[in-house]
């Protein structure tokens, strides 16, 4: 067996159970290696009946009186017995074990561990693992991994999977140099991959991770930059010298631009009448006025007869930039055509956007990744913009140049990333930051509470609905888990239905819907027919929804400070106060630290810098990551230290670029780096 066989190969796997791991993507022992762990389960100190926490995860000390009472003519076959304390019991619940009652034998000691919750008043333990107090012990000192599942799959047959071609096959002999090894402290490989699945403790977790996070931003930055020198200017045809049209423009507008979008939009008017092929990133927080700018920079194109594209990650955020644009046009009274093309359009409405592509070479283009599919053929493009994802900006410059002669290229982001990791992660691009809000914008009123203070929050939001307001409550999880504390979006939405039934309609969003259900949800929250929205983080990067004046965020400790930012800035995008409400579910005083930084700044920037300060090692334990890079397991803000030591080592491989190419010395990491590449390519469907 090797690194390249498939998983069926590997002992204990049938046909059924490859089918589930092809779900997941994993394909090849290789695949599966490095199918790294979500999360690190860590085992709590022991507490008895009267002080265990209620939504938390109990280690629960007890000593069995009696075997636990299997309920009569139960379907389910259930097994309870309870726990009791001084001031107060816990029910323990097992669900069709009923194997349990010969496990617990009267007069001896266990050990409970499981998720506790409080139902109509009374604690209830279900579904516990048990444990007898010496083995807890040492479970207790280990960190155990947990795995991203599909349904069918178990987190025990992944680890076993890992465990066994970890045992059976000669692992990846170390790609690395040496000295980029030793100085930056980075364990060799066959101990991180170890490491990574099975941890000896935290400290050797910490290690292996810190090698597959510096390797991952390494290949990241080669990628980005090995094709060609990130400095090279590429002269394009697609030149115009500044008229006075935009200014024009910019007076008509019923609000005033800030200093920051009027000095971005000289920036980009700067690129055009260089001659050269601009490539810039607009980085701006969230509700700073980026699309407008955008917005003038296809107007001034179409001015001078050219075409411009707009390309959005989602279908409705496409087809509100392309209602927002021909609203703009009409008001401004400018004949510009402007052209829709995205992949949920019937084939007949596709073929009448292909031919308006050919018929106007002014057009005024927006779309989805349709836009840079085979059919589309464009007249005189001079202009894309890439709104929110960096990756695609990275290889669509290639696709767009082939269908024309090197447009203009804008990237926008709405992740506030400090300059010094800007300029590492986007170092093929120049940069232009949009530092202010618009006046018109009111800060957004923010509070941290614990579970405890939920009745209070569901009141004020069908105050908020009784305004004619809409809201947001965001799950962490899709679906309930045995292994995870945190709401699940499914069960959530099903309770918000019934609390608020005869009220106003909750609407239920996640990544697992199809792309039509998801469309049809955002365009009926949209309209306002969805008066709660009860969704995972796909909103993070979603539609404007003005009238949305709330958002809700359950279990707020399991995300980092910028993807919390992101999602709160999908309210206060009208004229009436927003709100944010942080639900702490963890009870845990460093992580009401972090999310106090939020509670008191609405500055994304600012937040960033905190959130560098305040992570360390071991805070990547539970938290959701930053997603807008897709990374596997690094982290921007976190591994920023990582991401330096990474951009200076590829700086100096690429000075070497000759010798990496084909010296023997570098073999190994050349066939690792085309691996990465071809992950690159594939991952942003290209």
């Amino acid at each position: 067996m090797t690194l390249d066989s498939p998983i069926r190969q590997v002992k204990g796997i049938g046909a059924k159970t490859e089918e589930l791991f092809f779900k997941t993507g994993v394909y090849t022992v290789r695949d599966i290696l490095l199918y790294f762990p979500r999360d690190y389960e860590k085992y709590p100190d022991v507490v008895d009946a009267d002080e265990v926490i209620p939504d938390r995860k109990n280690a629960v000390v007890v000593k069995v009186n009696k075997k636990p009472s299997l309920v009569p003519n139960s379907r389910i076959q259930l097994v309870t017995m309870d726990i009791p304390g001084k001031t107060q019991k816990v029910r323990v619940n097992w669900f069709r074990s009923p194997y349990v009652r010969s496990m617990l034998e009267p007069g001896k000691t266990y050990i409970l561990y499981g998720l506790v919750k409080r139902k109509n008043g009374a604690l209830l333990l279900e579904q516990p693992d048990i444990f007898l107090p010496e083995k807890y012990l040492a479970v207790s000192k280990t960190l155990q991994p947990k795995y991203s599942l599909t349904a069918g799959l178990s987190n025990n047959q992944v680890s076993k999977t890992i465990r066994a071609c970890l045992d059976e096959i000669h692992l990846e002999m170390e790609y690395l140099p040496e000295d980029v090894r030793i100085r930056n402290q980075l364990c060799e490989y066959n101990f991180a991959l170890e490491n990574i699945h099975f941890p000896q403790n935290e400290e050797s977790c910490i290690i292996a991770r810190n090698r597959f996070v510096f390797d991952e931003f390494l290949f990241f930055i080669l990628a980005m930059r090995m094709g060609k020198d990130s400095a090279e200017q590429i002269v394009t045809q697609y030149t115009w010298e500044d008229d006075g049209f935009t200014a024009e423009i910019i007076g008509k507008l019923p609000y005033q631009l800030t200093e920051a979008q009027l000095r971005t939009h000289c920036d980009i008017q700067s690129d055009i009448q260089s001659g050269y092929a601009m490539q810039r990133l607009v980085q701006g927080d969230v509700g700073s006025g980026k699309t407008i700018v955008a917005f003038l920079s296809m107007l001034d194109c179409a001015h001078h007869g050219y075409q411009s594209a707009i390309m959005a990650p989602t279908d409705v955020l496409a087809r509100q930039h392309y209602e927002k644009l021909t609203a703009l046009c009409e008001d401004l009274g400018l004949d510009f055509p402007v052209v829709l093309l995205t992949g949920s359009l019937t084939a007949r409405q596709k073929r009448e956007a292909y031919e308006k592509l050919q018929m106007y070479p002014n057009a005024l283009i927006v779309g989805t990744h349709a836009l840079i599919q085979e059919k589309p053929e464009y007249n005189r493009l001079a202009l894309v913009i890439t709104d929110e994802q960096h990756r695609f900006g990275v290889k669509q410059r290639e696709t767009f140049s082939k269908k024309g002669e090197y447009p203009h290229i804008l990237v926008m982001s709405a992740t506030p990333i400090p300059r010094t990791l800007a300029i590492i992660l986007y170092g093929d691009l120049d940069i232009s930051v949009i530092d202010q809000v618009p006046a018109q914008r009111l800060p957004i009123k923010n509070c941290v509470i614990d579970t405890g203070y939920r009745p209070n929050a569901y009141r004020f939001i069908e105050k908020e609905i009784a305004k004619g307001r809409q809201a947001y409550i965001i799950c962490p999880f899709v679906e309930a888990s045995e292994t995870m504390e945190g709401e699940n979006v499914i069960e959530y939405a099903k309770q918000m239905q019934e609390h608020f039934r005869g009220i106003c309609k909750v609407g239920l969003l996640h990544g697992k819907m199809k792309p039509e259900e998801k469309n049809q949800i955002m365009e009926a929250y949209l309209k306002n027919e969805i008066q709660i929205l009860v969704s995972t983080t796909v909103v993070e990067v979603g539609v404007d929804v003005p009238n949305a004046s709330v958002m809700m965020i359950e279990n707020a400790e399991r995300f980092g400070l910028a993807q919390l930012h992101q999602l709160r800035g999908r309210v206060g995008r009208g004229s009436e106060q927003s709100y944010c409400i942080m639900i702490d579910g963890s009870g845990n005083q460093k992580e009401n630290k972090r999310l106090t930084i939020l509670n008191k700044t609405n500055d994304g920037f600012q937040i960033a810098s905190q959130d560098l300060k305040l992570r360390g090692p071991g805070d990547f334990f539970g938290i959701r990551q930053s997603g807008e890079f897709s990374f596997k397991m690094a982290d921007i803000f976190q591994d920023s230290d990582l991401l330096k030591a990474a951009a200076y080592e590829a700086g100096l491989l690429i000075n070497e670029k000759e010798a990496l190419l084909r010296e023997k010395q570098y073999e190994k990491l050349r066939k690792r780096l085309e691996l990465y590449q071809k992950d690159f390519n594939e991952h942003i469907n290209l």
